[in-house]
């Protein structure tokens, strides 16, 4: 019975697992990312206007702060901008990792979607996802006076802090295949 429970358990974590992948590789395919209401923990949305709650999002104390600035600003100019994914735990990235490994059939297309939980920015709270799609693309053209930065080319909604605020972002990677190996 205790067997049953946890393959039946393995099955739901792969299910969801499997359904979190898909859906960030649609917001990149159809830019699908307005569909996005709450966090890949189930958490509630976020709105647009209300500060981050405090440390229990997971999140870096400063990156939690420049996101909070940047949706101020968005919301200023009219723009809905929301978090969408932020920290994760080990197990749930290493679930995403697999899901891809599985959905992609190779490792190296799997590995430009999602890194592995030793090397992933979402794992040490360092990474956040935005949304909706307006919200992305504002955030990418101000994110710079924030500090935050889009960091990977086939990835609209992920965004990291990669510079001061007022800096100058660096260039962005292809995609997440180059925290492998």
């Amino acid at each position: 019975m205790a067997a049953l429970l946890a393959r039946a358990g393995r099955s739901a974590g792969t299910v969801v697992a499997v359904v979190a992948v898909a859906a960030a590789l649609g917001w990149a395919a159809t830019g699908a990312l307005d569909a996005v209401r709450g966090s890949d923990r189930g958490d509630a949305p976020v709105a647009a206007a209300t500060p981050s709650p405090p440390a229990a999002t997971g999140l870096d104390p400063e990156l939690e702060r420049r996101f909070d600035a940047a949706r101020a600003a968005a919301d200023a100019d009219g723009v809905e901008l929301r978090l969408t994914s932020g920290w994760r735990t080990a197990a749930e990235q290493q679930r995403l990792v697999e899901a891809a490994l599985e959905r992609y059939g190779s490792a190296q297309e799997a590995h430009r979607w999602v890194l592995p939980p030793e090397t992933s920015e979402h794992v040490a709270g360092l990474a956040i996802d935005v949304g909706p799609t307006d919200g992305a693309l504002w955030l990418e053209q101000h994110g710079a006076e924030f500090g935050l930065c889009r960091t990977y080319a086939n990835e609209l909604w992920h965004f990291e802090a990669a510079t001061e605020p007022g800096g100058t972002c660096p260039p962005m990677h292809d995609d997440a295949s180059h925290g492998w190996g």
